[in-house]
């Protein structure tokens, strides 16, 4: 039987296969090293970087919840500095596409951490975390605002040519309306969804269970969330490239990504649970296409829109 093509793209970014581990919860890659060969993903996104070297939340920085884990991490880094010194010369020694994650205070800051991964080989492309707040407008999120969206994303495109991927919140009352903005200020592709917002209660100390209070609730319980809105992207915007992630545990789960509009997909709290996972799901996708005659990811991609003949 002849293997299935499942070599995707993301804009300009040419992928070997659709699956990438999501920014955060695999550090640079190289912790996932004794779990599986990087070169046999489509790509790793790496965890996200800051102008300067941020610390991160006070602990506890984690709780589980019945069906995923609420995290409030606080971009720990070490800094752009950091990254292109210490992390970037160790991931030449592998053929996989690393994507870079930023994150700003303003806008100027998204530019400059642009700036400074444009001479950087190993990178492939930038995905943009705009779930970050404005410290010149009141700490407003950027990825809630159309117009500030744009403004990143013309900045950060202004600053590389690299593939930019913009990574949307679902923190919003109209993801098709911040996915435009983004489209329409320049976006490559994007990447949908960030985390939702939530929180637990200790109910013996009466007390939240996060040191922040608020994290980001991740895992299975938001699949629903990010399929919906993969879903309405799509719908809206049908060619713009979309990475989906959010709760895909297995092969199955990415499948559904893909049929709701997904050309790739990202796994994140899934690697908490099994390191192996981003290889397992691979291995599903590949057998789901075998078991069901499909040839190329391409007949997947956006099929749940189109009409039945």
């Amino acid at each position: 039987m002849t293997e299935p093509n499942l070599t995707t793209s993301l804009g300009a970014l040419q992928l070997a296969n659709p699956v990438l581990t999501a920014s955060g919860t695999c550090g640079f890659g190289l912790e996932l090293t004794p779990f599986g060969d990087l070169n046999q993903l489509g790509g790793v996104i790496l965890k996200g970087t800051t102008l300067t070297p941020r610390a991160g939340n006070p602990t506890p920085r984690l709780a589980e919840t019945p069906a995923g884990v609420l995290n409030a991490i606080g971009l720990e880094n070490p800094g752009i500095e950091g990254l292109c010194r210490d992390v970037l010369p160790r991931l030449t020694a592998f053929q996989c596409s690393f994507l870079a994650n930023i994150s700003g205070n303003t806008v100027e800051e998204y530019g400059e951490l642009a700036a400074r991964l444009e001479g950087e080989a190993v990178i492939a492309a930038i995905e943009v975390n705009v779930s970050c707040p404005n410290v010149k407008q009141g700490g407003i999120m950027f990825g809630t605002q159309a117009e500030a969206l744009a403004e990143v994303t013309r900045t950060v495109k202004a600053h590389t040519t690299k593939p930019v991927i913009i990574k949307l919140t679902p923190n919003v009352t109209d993801i098709v309306a911040l996915a435009r903005a983004a489209a329409e200020a320049g976006a490559d592709a994007l990447s949908l969804i960030n985390t939702l917002q939530g929180m637990a209660i200790d109910i013996r100390r009466r007390r939240p269970v996060l040191a922040n209070i608020f994290g980001g609730l991740a895992g299975p319980a938001i699949k629903p969330v990010a399929l919906r809105c993969v879903w309405q992207v799509h719908q809206a915007l049908p060619e713009m490239p979309l990475l989906g992630g959010g709760g895909i545990m297995s092969g199955e789960d990415a499948i559904e990504f893909f049929l709701a509009g997904a050309s790739a997909v990202s796994i994140g709290t899934a690697t908490l649970v099994d390191p192996r996972a981003p290889w397992r799901i691979l291995a599903e996708i590949e057998e789901f296409c075998r078991r069901e005659g499909v040839r190329d990811l391409g007949e997947l991609i956006g099929a749940a829109h189109r009409k039945e003949e």
